[in-house]
This record gives C-alpha cells, sequence and structure tokens, in this order.
C-alpha cells in the first residue's frame, strides 16, 4: 500500500468520498456535517492524499491550513481496506506534510458515533479540545488536537 497525493476528483477516489458522504448524512443531522464537498477538496490550501493497494483506491484524507494549524478532513476507509491500516498510514502522512509546513498543531472535529475514528486519533496523539475555527459545541461533535512542536 502506498499513500500519495491524489486528486479528489478521481473517480475511484471520489466514491469513496460520495460514501464517506452519505455515512455522515445516515449518522448525523445536518447541521452536525462538516465534511467538505468534493470541489472544496480541490483547493491550493487543501492537502489530499488517497491510500491504494496497486490500481485500487482503498482511503482517502485531507487536511486544509488554517493559518498556523491544518484542520483534518474526509478521513474514510473502503471496506476493503479496513483492519489494514489504511486510515493510520494516512494520517501520518498528513502529520508529516503538516510537519513539513511548519503548522504548530493539526485539529480536527469528528462526530460522536465514529468510536474507532476517536481511538485512530488518539493513537495517533491527539487530544480533546473545545471548538475551533467557526466551530460551535454541540452534542454530536468531538473536537481533537495535536500539536506538532518538536519533541527536546
Amino acid at each position: 500500500m502506498i499513500v500519495e497525493r491524489a486528486d479528489p476528483r478521481d473517480p475511484q477516489v471520489a466514491a469513496l468520498l460520495q460514501a464517506s458522504h452519505a455515512l455522515m448524512e445516515s449518522l448525523f443531522p445536518s447541521e452536525s456535517n462538516h465534511y467538505l464537498s468534493i470541489d472544496a477538496l480541490c483547493v491550493p490550501e487543501v492537502h489530499f492524499f488517497a491510500a491504494r493497494d496497486g490500481d485500487t483506491a482503498l482511503g482517502c484524507g485531507a487536511f486544509k491550513t488554517m493559518g498556523d494549524y491544518g484542520e483534518v478532513k474526509s478521513i474514510f476507509t473502503a471496506e476493503a481496506g479496513r483492519g489494514r491500516g489504511v486510515a493510520s498510514a494516512i494520517l501520518t502522512q498528513i502529520d508529516a506534510q503538516a510537519r513539513e509546513l511548519g503548522l504548530a498543531s493539526l485539529k480536527l472535529e469528528t462526530g460522536d458515533l465514529l468510536h474507532a475514528a476517536h481511538k485512530l486519533y488518539a493513537k495517533h496523539g491527539f487530544t480533546p479540545c473545545g471548538p475551533f475555527g467557526d466551530y460551535e459545541a454541540n452534542k454530536s461533535s468531538i473536537y481533537m488536537e495535536k500539536s506538532l512542536a518538536a519533541s527536546t
């Protein structure tokens, strides 16, 4: 499996994003869905990655630069990629790219029902925080952050 920069409009990747959006819409009220559209993922401040096994896209994820931090967006793994470390590999790539850009931290908003995501983020050093940016506290969102400051 490799993780590399990708185009959100690639047909396989777009199908993953559409599946992710459908899942979020089935789990959460519309006002609690904060995913970016495929077009919104195609702007210069978004760094988008896909994990592939050969020609097959197994997962995708992105972060958007927001001043001195990056906001993790759209991490999703296809059914065929679950349990294979796909999301972890994507998050590792996001972390590396954010560090390369000199960002101070990564932040994210995720749904309260997405327990596997919570475990993934905690494994990668994310800890709970309050709402950030334009987010407001609500009962279905969990906010997390990770400092990217170099350890001394």
